[in-house]
Formats: structure tokens, sequence, C-alpha cells
């Protein structure tokens, strides 16, 4: 009898006793942050420097909670001429939709809000090792499993910006997943700096959890689900399902493709 690789470790808010104004480590649900980031009054604290739109780094304020977060509105969103104007922070949420779907918690809890500059998404800030990131940690074999569901679910979500950095460290030695701004396109635009895996077979625990994700995505009583088709387009939502069955029937990995850019630029 086979078993399956235990999950990330359940979210511990305090990863920071930044939630506890007084330094003690608390616990609470992921329904709980959730509640907090979408309830709770937004305090913005100012611009987090080298980003391409405007994120503001925040506190949530809910009760006792005091919620570090990044607040991304839509309104500070750089054009792009390949995806909407607008909807990037539309991306952002859906990608935790995803991840939560998935059963593999890979992105910090993040929810679409009202906040000082209008609508936007609101993302729980993880504090982090600054020195760590896909490239340093690759290699140890802690990160693994955790490296392998995050290469499936950037071929799921069409991610066409995984940089090293967007891969964090926080000091409970957890992986996380960040900017998801640039995912979901209709079509191929998969660029990451994860291919350690390309051509390997997909676990069977794996694969079973993409599987379930199947049933889910057409589950129409499924409110969590249904979400996704207010945060994509028709199109984008189609070619999500289309994605997810390539996946489950080839049953692998898979490899870049010949004449296309597969590697996001700068790597870091």
């Amino acid at each position: 009898m086979t078993t399956s690789p235990p999950k990330q470790p359940a979210l511990n808010a305090g990863l920071g006793s930044d939630i506890d104004p007084a330094g003690a480590v608390i616990r609470v649900t992921p329904a709980q942050l959730l509640a907090a980031l979408t309830q709770g009054e937004v305090d913005a604290h100012g611009l987090l420097p080298y980003s391409s739109n405007y994120n503001f780094l925040v506190t949530v304020v809910a009760g006792d909670m005091q919620v570090p977060a990044v607040y991304k509105p839509r309104r500070g969103e750089s054009p792009l001429w390949d995806f909407a104007q607008g909807s990037l922070c539309l991306r952002e949420r859906a990608a935790f939709v995803v991840s939560d779907l998935l059963g593999w918690d890979l992105v910090p809890p993040t929810v679409l809000r009202d906040g000082p500059h209008g609508l936007g998404s609101v993302q729980f800030f993880v504090d982090v090792l600054p020195d760590d990131h896909y490239f340093t940690v690759r290699e140890d074999a802690r990160h693994a499993e955790t490296l392998r569901r995050m290469a499936l679910f950037d071929v799921v979500i069409n991610n066409a910006d995984r940089k090293s950095g967007h891969c964090l460290i926080d000091h409970q030695a957890r992986l996380w997943a960040i900017d998801h701004g640039i995912c979901f396109h209709e079509e191929h635009k998969l660029r990451t700096v994860i291919w350690e895996f390309a051509g390997q077979p997909i676990p069977p625990h794996l694969l079973a959890d993409l599987t379930d994700f199947q049933t889910l995505l057409a589950d129409t009583d499924h409110t969590e689900a249904q979400e996704l088709h207010h945060l994509l387009g028709p199109r984008e939502h189609h070619a999500l399902g289309d994605r997810l069955s390539a996946l489950v029937e080839a049953g692998q990995f898979p490899s870049p493709l010949p004449h296309r850019r597969n590697f996001p630029w700068p790597p870091i």
C-alpha cells in the first residue's frame, strides 16, 4: 500500500508574528484569513519597489487581527498588448482559486475587493527569506514535491512569467508561488524556470488531484469553481479546461516546445 506525500504545512498566521502585534504565534484557518482579507479595513503604507504595476503594501485590520497584505489595484495595472486591460487582478484571484481547488495551497490567500484605489486583488503578505528563491532551493529534496505541484500548476494556468523570484521561501521552509497577473491566456504562453521534471510521468497522487479538479471545474453547483467563469473570459475558461484535459491525458510533465520562448526574462 502506498501513501501520498504530505501536503504543505497548514497555513500558520504566525509565519509571522506580523499578524499578532503582541508577537505571539497564533494560528488561523485559511477561511478565517480569507474572511479578514475580504472584510477588514485596508490601511495602505506605500508602494512596493521594483514593480511594473502599482502594488501597495497594506495592513488589513479585522477586529484584533492585523494582516499584512499586498494590494494590487486594477487602476494601477500597466497596459499589455496581449492581456485585457484591468484583468490582472482578476487573474491573481483566479490563480488562488485554482490552487485551492487542487488542494495544493501554493498561492497565499488572495481575495478580490475594493480598496483605497478601487477594485483590486489583496493577497496575504508572506514573511520570506529574502535571499532564497527557486534557483537557491531547487536541489533541496524537501521542496521536490512542492516544485512538482508548481510545475503542473503553471501548465494548468498557462503561466507566462514563472521567474525564480516568484517562488518564495518562508521562515518555516514552506514554498509559495506569487505574481500570477499574466496567466490564463487562451493561447499557449507558458514561460517558466521549472523544467527539471520535463518528460517525467506525473505521480499518481498528483494525477488524481488534477482529475478531481476536472470534476470540480464541470460542477455547476460548486461556488468556487463557478467563480472562475466570472474571473476569466469565456475563451480563457474553455482553454483552461482544454489544458487540464491534455495534461491528464498525457500523464507526464510537458517539455519545452521547440522554436518558442520557454523561459521568462529576466529569469530571477
